[in-house]
């Protein structure tokens, strides 16, 4: 897995490389992460990579063509480790694409990576974006100063479903939105001490019981995504995920 960042703050990623599952899964070689700079790829003398935009109004736009000598560097330098056979994601983060989710991070972790372009500034230049760009993320309804920020998120979602970055592999499959799920949220979890300032942690997890514990993360995981994320329950509906009884349950908690 190789993940190439297209980003005027290299900086920024330092720190995915440094700490937690991501950081350690890093030092063993599970992953490897470059980080490119536009402003290397200019050709006006003054590492100038933005401009004014035709029409008027406020902000800059990144130009098309310091970034597109970018991509190409990149692609040129994953072609020489013999990676891609096709061209591999190339992944603009902008609040114009599609939300990013857990299938999206599922699918990137199965293949040898990708190139992720962190936009700045009011925007890039749409002719980048046709050329070379082949998809485009968000992260969701909202604007960031840049895709810096959209694109650690990315890498960690990714990478960690990589084998053997997870303690136990088995941990990410029980991951919210995960198929084992049925796309739902995951259930409520509790630890040690068994009492704390009077709550109680539930007794059926106390049973031993894995049949009575399997049937209770199933129906509070039920009821949480009833409660919170509505819209979840709605879409596992629509493919066929929800059985009678998940019905049932949703129904009783509904009532």
């Amino acid at each position: 897995m190789r993940i190439d960042v297209i980003s005027l703050f290299p900086e920024i990623f330092i720190s995915s490389c440094k700490y937690g599952v991501i950081g350690r899964a890093y030092l063993k070689s599970l992953w490897k992460l470059h980080v490119w700079n536009p402003k290397d790829f200019t050709e006006n003398g003054n590492s100038s990579v933005d401009d004014r935009p035709y029409g008027g109004g406020p902000g800059m736009v990144m130009k098309a063509d310091s970034l597109e000598r970018t991509t190409n560097s990149v692609l040129k330098a994953r072609a020489q480790e013999g990676l891609d056979k096709n061209i591999p994601p190339i992944i603009l983060l902008t609040p114009t694409g599609i939300p990013f989710n857990q299938k999206q991070a599922k699918c990137l972790s199965n293949g040898s990576g990708g190139i992720l372009i962190c936009g700045r500034y009011k925007g890039v230049d749409q002719r980048f974006i046709d050329r070379c760009v082949t998809q485009e993320l968000s992260l969701g309804d909202f604007v960031i100063s840049g895709g810096e920020i959209a694109a650690l998120a990315i890498i960690d979602a990714v990478v960690r479903l990589l084998p053997g970055v997870l303690n136990n592999n088995q941990s990410s499959q029980q991951d919210s939105f995960h198929p084992n799920l049925k796309g739902l949220l995951d259930n409520p979890h509790y630890t040690r001490p068994r009492i704390y300032k009077n709550s109680c942690v539930p007794e059926c997890l106390l049973s031993g019981n894995h049949e009575k514990i399997s049937e209770w993360k199933r129906r509070e995981s039920l009821i949480l995504t009833a409660k919170k994320r509505p819209d979840l329950i709605v879409n596992a509906k629509n493919e066929g995920l929800i059985s009678e009884s998940d019905e049932q349950i949703i129904q009783d908690y509904i009532s």
